[in-house]
């Protein structure tokens, strides 16, 4: 049985995104870091990608120790539980409203904690993602009307899998080498060879695939092409607008689904219009199945438990830090995030059969 659609996996992944970026109670967060890694280790493959995870989660652990520096130094929201004091430097009046140094407080750690610990996540749910979908089997599905822009997405869409690859390759020469460097020693002598592999990979691919005819278009009217590019263009721009008034919870209701719908619209009259330039057979055609389609809507389901949550007023998902309280289970969206283990049960039973 052919593995799941990579474009699946990726929904699956930005539905549990969803999730996270509606709440800072870091119970819920941490049911949706759970849920994601659990997945992301069950279900992966033994593609050389599949270590990105691991690459995402200890990037989240360093946005949420430089969210709580940057709390203590910079300062945030105030309260009455005082932990230490900085001293403070005096800044000009332009500078109002931001200070440097002086009181601590819990309230604002706790505040900084909890910020972070949101970002960490989504961090964790793309890079889920990475370490599940093939980005090779992804970019067969790019539409017709993207394929100007192939190298473009060819280099965004491997470079995070190119790092993990490239990781455990200069890691493993390193050791040959007799290298036995630890910590911070050994991030800095891996960190540019990485980098420079990493993209390096991703531009060689991009270039073998322009090489190969990858992008080629079919002879158009004028007309025809500038609708194309209007419609597309039009779309993604509804597209990030929608997503970013999606995420954001203090946005309008205005810039979240009804844009998000005209983007969509647009842009699948973009993609169809210019699926005509292209005449492109495949070989074996990348379907999506059963198990594929209730993937990514196991994860939509988590996305859409915490959105209802908070459209109905839930007051558990944004957890009170002054004055400072425990944070309470919101049991709708747990339970929503739960039905996103689903990969799971799809993939013991392919595994039983």
């Amino acid at each position: 049985m052919r593995p799941p659609h990579s474009g699946a996996w990726w929904l699956w992944a930005l539905g549990l995104a969803v999730a996270a970026s509606r709440t800072t109670n870091p119970v819920l967060l941490a049911v949706i870091l759970a849920v994601a890694g659990f997945v992301a280790v069950h279900c992966r493959s033994n593609a050389p990608w599949s270590s990105a995870y691991g690459m995402f989660l200890k990037f989240g652990l360093l946005v949420i120790a430089i969210r709580l520096v940057f709390s203590i130094v910079v300062g945030g929201i105030t309260g009455p539980t005082v932990l230490f004091t900085l001293p403070e430097v005096l800044l000009p009046d332009w500078a109002k409203g931001i200070r440097l140094g002086g009181d601590v407080t819990a309230e604002g750690l706790v505040h900084a904690l909890y910020q972070g610990l949101q970002l960490a996540t989504l961090l964790c749910c793309i890079g889920a993602a990475n370490a599940l979908a093939d980005p090779r089997r992804l970019l067969k599905s790019v539409p017709a009307a993207l394929y100007e822009v192939s190298a473009a997405v060819v280099v965004a869409l491997t470079v995070a899998p190119q790092l993990a690859v490239s990781a455990r390759a200069v890691r493993r020469a390193r050791a040959l080498r007799g290298d036995a460097a630890r910590g911070r020693n050994a991030i800095r002598t891996l960190l540019v060879p990485v980098l420079e592999d990493a993209l390096d990979r991703s531009l060689h691919l991009a270039a073998a695939m322009d090489s190969r005819g990858y992008g080629r278009t079919a002879g158009l009217p004028k007309r025809t092409r500038v609708t194309t590019a209007v419609l597309v263009l039009g779309g993604l721009i509804g597209l990030c607008v929608g997503a970013y008034g999606l995420l954001d919870a203090e946005a309008p209701a205005f810039v979240g689904v009804p844009v998000l719908i005209v983007g969509v619209v647009l842009a699948v009259a973009g993609l169809v219009l210019g699926s005509r330039r292209l005449a492109r057979t495949r070989y074996r055609p990348d379907r999506w199945t059963v198990p594929s389609v209730l993937i990514a809507a196991s994860g939509a389901a988590a996305g859409a438990a915490a959105v209802l949550a908070e459209a109905f007023g839930e007051l558990a998902l944004i957890p009170s830090t002054v004055p400072l309280t425990a944070p309470e289970v919101p049991v709708v969206p747990v339970i929503g995030v739960l039905v996103a283990l689903l990969p799971v049960l799809l993939a013991r039973r392919e595994a039983l059969s």
